[in-house]
C-alpha cells in the first residue's frame, strides 16, 4: 500500500530532466536497502550528486523511514549545508557531515551509501575487517579503507580526516560504525553495497562456526586483484531493471 508521506506533490517539473532521473534512480536505491533489509528506521542515508551543479547533492529527508522515500521529497542540499530549491523537510546533521565530505573531496563519485546493518557493525568491531573468505569478497581485496569512530558525525572537522583515510578507496568501513560505500553512477553504488553486505555476511556466517576456514593464498589474491576486470564475468549491472519491476509491483509511489 502506498504510504501517506509519497505522494503529496511532484518536483518532476520544477527540476531539470538530468536532476529529475537521479532522483528517481536514488529513491529506488532508498526502496532497495528496504527491501534486503538494509536500514536502521532514520539514522543511515544515501546521496547522490546533481547533475549540472556539482556543489548539490540529494538526501533523505530527515523523520522518513527508507520505505518512505519518493524522488520529490528527497532533500537538495550544498557542501555548506544550505537546503536549496524547494524542501518540505531538513535532512539528519550527521549524514550531511559523513555525505559532503565525500562528494567534496571525490567528485568521481556519483551516489554514497553509509549504512547501520547488523551483519557491518558487527563486522565493523572486528580488528581483521572484510577477509577475501570468497568470492564476492574477493573483489574488494586490497580495496578497502578503514576509518576509525569518532562519535556521532556532528563534528565538521571529521570531513577532512574521513576523506583522508578514504583515499581512492571505493569502499569503507567505519570502524564500530558500519558501512560507506561509493559509486560513479546509484547503480553502481547499489552493486557494490550488495556484494559488501553479502560478503560480510558470509564471512560472519562462516566465523561463528568456530571451525577453521579455507583461506585463499596471497598469490592467488594478489593475481585475482590485478587480472583485468574486462576479462571476467561478473557484471555489477545485471539486475537493477529487474529490482526496479519488483519495486513498481509493490508499490511504485518511490517514482514520483
Amino acid at each position: 500500500m502506498p504510504d501517506s508521506h509519497a505522494a503529496e506533490y511532484s518536483m518532476q517539473d520544477r527540476v531539470s530532466p538530468e536532476e529529475w532521473a537521479i532522483r528517481v534512480d536514488l529513491a529506488a536505491l532508498y526502496r532497495l536497502c528496504a527491501r534486503h533489509g538494509m536500514t536502521d528506521l532514520t539514522y543511515t542515508h544515501l546521496s547522490a550528486r546533481v547533475p549540472g551543479d556539482e556543489d548539490a547533492f540529494l538526501l533523505n529527508p530527515w523523520g522518513l523511514l527508507f520505505e518512505q522515500v519518493t524522488a520529490s521529497n528527497l532533500v537538495k542540499v550544498d557542501t555548506e549545508g544550505n537546503l536549496l530549491g524547494e524542501n518540505r523537510y531538513g535532512v539528519n546533521a550527521a549524514g550531511f557531515t559523513i555525505h559532503s565530505a565525500v562528494h567534496m573531496a571525490r567528485p568521481d563519485l556519483a551516489c554514497v551509501a553509509h549504512t547501520h546493518t547488523r551483519t557491518g557493525i558487527a563486522l565493523a568491531a572486528l580488528p581483521q575487517g572484510l577477509r577475501p573468505l570468497n568470492q564476492k569478497a574477493m573483489q574488494f581485496h586490497g580495496r578497502i579503507a578503514y576509518h576509525d569512530y569518532e562519535g556521532i558525525a556532528f563534528d565538521l572537522d571529521e570531513r577532512e580526516r574521513l576523506t583522508a583515510d578514504m583515499g581512492d578507496a571505493d569502499v569503507m568501513v567505519l570502524k564500530n560504525h558500519g558501512f560507506l560505500v561509493g559509486g560513479r553512477s546509484v547503480r553502481e553504488a547499489w552493486a557494490r553495497l550488495y556484494d559488501l553486505e553479502k560478503a560480510a555476511k558470509t564471512q560472519m556466517l562462516a566465523e561463528a562456526t568456530g571451525a577453521p576456514l579455507a583461506t585463499l593464498s596471497d598469490a592467488f589474491l594478489d593475481e585475482h586483484e590485478n587480472r583485468p576486470r574486462a576479462n571476467r564475468s561478473y557484471n555489477p549491472y545485471d539486475g537493477w531493471e529487474s529490482q526496479l519491476r519488483l519495486l513498481d509491483r509493490a508499490d511504485s509511489s518511490w517514482r514520483h
